[in-house]
């Protein structure tokens, strides 16, 4: 049911096609997705060539699920394990597509005025292709988001691509990201495919239903306070003009939700670092998006849900479900739209059926 495609990060030319055992895979917006799996290696020529194929930081992993692509990613680690009867294994752990931007630095200084938030992101990944051995094959469209931004990306702190990309979205006004992993429809190819949202991205044009008793198997709702604040200051990087005077941090305004502990809640404070944010108005807009997610407790409900009965694909990021629930927690019912920010795929075992775990948030 699942192939595992072992391929050269930079060309993508196909390296091996090995068996994997213990896959466990997961995809998501706003994080970086993973996949962990063991290649068993039950003779000289098989250890031979995982070998030969499975070089941590230089090879790809393409997963396929039937003639679709479920996951693709780097291979970062590779260890070979020997059992007590002398059973040899190489377990691999892959991360999405967006750790190699983790592993790419911005060692020139790049500025931005006044230009579409998606063409700051565009930009970053064009600098980071534009090197000798810098290009993995990101693909990208044109689309724009319609919100102006300025920037200016410093050599001095030799800041990484992927954290530069997730703090321009996450200010107010911003964006969603993901490198999606696909099939070109017209030439069949494996596509690496930026995928950019504003102010998040969605996907489907129609709900899929989730009924329990049906086939969602298990939920968790977790409701989680310990982030929650109604307080926030955000700080900035430090001022080093003056090489005499004491080294002093850019600080945002203290931003306060009156209304809240009027309400009455108790004080909860909060606080974010941005240490290469040198403008005040930029460290605004980061502060007020980070009050504006801390603001309510963190709910993020999670659905098991069994692939045979429904039909699901990772394509699913992003798009609309529609879940119902009756048990004793929802006596009356619940019947709320959901969308779909994380994906985790558990293949089918001996007597346990394959499975999705849905990670939903407030459509």
């Amino acid at each position: 049911m699942y192939r595992v495609i072992l391929c050269d990060l930079r060309s993508d030319a196909v390296l091996d096609v090995l068996p994997l055992t213990d896959v466990a895979l997961d995809d998501w917006i706003g994080k970086t997705g993973a996949l962990n799996g063991t290649v068993p290696l039950p003779n000289a020529d098989l250890a031979a060539r995982a070998r030969r194929a499975a070089v941590p930081g230089r090879t790809a992993v393409w997963v396929e699920r039937g003639p679709e692509i479920w996951w693709g990613g780097v291979l970062w680690t590779a260890n070979v394990t020997s059992g007590d009867r002398g059973f040899l294994g190489l377990q691999i752990q892959a991360g999405g597509w967006a750790s190699y931007l983790d592993h790419r630095v911005v060692y020139h200084s790049q500025q931005a005025v006044q230009t579409d938030q998606f063409d700051i992101v565009r930009g970053l990944i064009d600098y980071a292709a534009s090197f000798p051995g810098g290009d993995i094959g990101i693909t990208y469209g044109t689309e724009t988001s319609g919100v102006l931004r300025d920037r200016t990306y410093r050599r001095y702190d030799q800041p990484r691509i992927r954290d530069l990309i997730d703090q321009l979205g996450s200010v107010e006004g911003g964006f969603e990201w993901r490198i999606a992993s696909e099939r070109d429809p017209d030439s069949g190819r494996r596509v690496k495919r930026l995928q950019l949202g504003s102010p998040v991205i969605t996907a489907g044009t129609s709900d899929i239903v989730l009924d329990r008793p049906g086939p969602i198997l298990a939920y968790g709702w977790p409701i989680d306070a310990t982030v929650q604040a109604n307080v926030w200051q955000a700080r900035g990087a430090s001022d080093n003009a003056n090489q005499t005077a004491e080294s002093l941090p850019l600080l945002s305004s203290l931003l306060v939700d009156d209304q809240q502990i009027a309400d009455g809640w108790p004080r909860l404070d909060g606080t974010s670092d941005y240490s290469t944010v040198s403008e005040q108005t930029t460290l605004a807009t980061h502060a007020t998006a980070d009050l504006t997610a801390a603001r309510t407790s963190q709910t993020i409900p999670e659905v098991t849900v069994a692939l045979d009965r429904v039909a699901l694909s990772p394509a699913l990021l992003g798009a609309t479900v529609r879940v119902r629930i009756r048990d004793d927690w929802f006596p009356e019912g619940l019947d709320e739209r959901y969308r779909v920010v994380g994906l985790a795929i558990s293949p089918p075992l001996r007597g346990r059926p394959e499975t999705a775990r849905l990670y939903l948030e407030a459509a």
